[in-house]
């Protein structure tokens, strides 16, 4: 059997993470997986997909098609599947515009519709593919996983004075930590002996909380996140947010790292607050919270193998590979191969349901959208 991956890139993170990650498990289950960037000049593209028709399945993961080209590849497919990681269907958090966009909310309408399956990386982004009329039997909740294998805390906690903070992302995720500057300068004042490890293709400066620079290589993060204490994640609390799917909280749990991040989208459901890191919404709460990891070396180290305990059960590749290879083949997973991830919440989720009777998320069909 034979499946076809139409990515952004290979390297691109949502690929890594959410199709490379299975390749091995798709290969011990009879299937060979081929991973194309998906073409952009018109002819390579049409190309492209009168050549998926040679495939069992294809992946379109998050692009958005335009309504031709959509129903092209549907014709040329026998099995369509379509994974996604983020909220596609609106404009991120920092557009002037606002999140609505009519293009992108019907393309993502048309595409869902018309695939056998959805992959959804959160139950927000589920609850978002059901709104807009997919069939309830074909969405699939995987989150995005790690290979706890390939990403290994240090062998012993750090114990030196101070307190060494990383924060691991790409310039388009930069703008949240930029817009927090307030937070972070209290931090640095605040906090004895902090530093921000900041593992990026672009750094930003503080006037107090030293930051270390650490250029991005995919052979080199797990290592980089694994060389600090603790890590910090803060993301606005918007609907783009909300279907973030927390890759950041997730290394920082596989390196063995308490976690500290604000209640928003993903965030409740991987850290339990007290356990293996702390839920912290004010500047006061993220101040105390890191006093006192800065004073309880013993503290991070029961919470960073708290961390990696929960990340092992329900967000590693391992527990996920069955779901995933079921998804590409058509089929649920044996008996006793079901994920052992039960804490994610199911589709139709309680909080999206309060979001929709508020008006703040809308059925597709009810929102006022801005033209694209």
């Amino acid at each position: 059997m034979k499946a076809l991956a139409l990515v952004e890139a290979r390297n691109h993170v949502c690929c890594r993470y959410r199709v490379r990650a299975f390749e091995a498990t798709l290969a011990a289950s009879g299937w060979s997986l081929a991973i194309e960037p998906l073409a952009t000049g018109l002819f390579h593209r049409l190309l492209q997909f009168r050549q998926a028709g040679e495939f069992d399945a294809v992946i379109l993961q998050r692009k958005l098609l335009p309504s031709w080209q959509l129903r092209l590849l549907r014709s040329r497919t026998r099995r369509l599947i379509f994974d996604f990681d983020d909220a596609v269907l609106y404009r991120d958090s920092y557009d002037r515009r606002g999140p609505y966009n009519r293009r992108r909310a019907d393309r993502f309408r048309r595409t869902v519709g018309m695939s056998d399956v959805v992959i959804a990386g959160n139950a927000f982004l589920a609850d978002c593919a059901l709104e807009a009329g997919a069939r309830p039997d074909r969405v699939r909740v995987i989150p995005t996983c790690i290979d706890a294998d390939q990403a290994s805390p240090a062998a012993e906690p750090r114990r030196g004075p101070g307190l060494n903070l990383v924060w691991i992302g790409s310039s388009s995720t930069l703008e949240g930590l930029a817009r927090q500057r307030p937070l972070w300068e209290r931090i640095g004042r605040e906090v004895p002996g902090v530093r921000l490890r900041m593992v990026c293709d672009r750094f930003l400066r503080f006037d107090s909380l030293p930051v270390d620079d650490v250029p991005w290589s995919e052979s080199t993060e797990a290592a980089d996140v694994a060389s600090a204490d603790v890590g910090v994640s803060w993301v606005p609390d918007d609907l783009w947010s909300r279907g973030k799917c927390g890759l950041k909280v997730l290394q920082y749990q596989a390196a063995g790292l308490p976690v500290l991040a604000n209640p928003v989208g993903v965030h409740p459901e991987m850290v339990r607050s007290g356990v293996d890191g702390f839920l912290v919404s004010t500047a006061d709460d993220w101040v105390q919270a890191l006093r006192r990891l800065a004073e309880n070396p013993d503290l991070r180290a029961r919470m960073g193998r708290a961390a990696r305990a929960s990340l092992v059960a329900n967000y590693s590749v391992g527990s996920w590979a069955p779901s995933f290879v079921a998804a590409v083949a058509g089929s649920r997973p044996l008996a006793g191969q079901e994920s052992r991830a039960g804490t994610l919440p199911r589709p139709k989720s309680l909080a999206a349901r309060d979001l929709r009777r508020s008006g703040e998320i809308l059925p597709p069909s009810q929102q006022t959208l801005a033209p694209s």
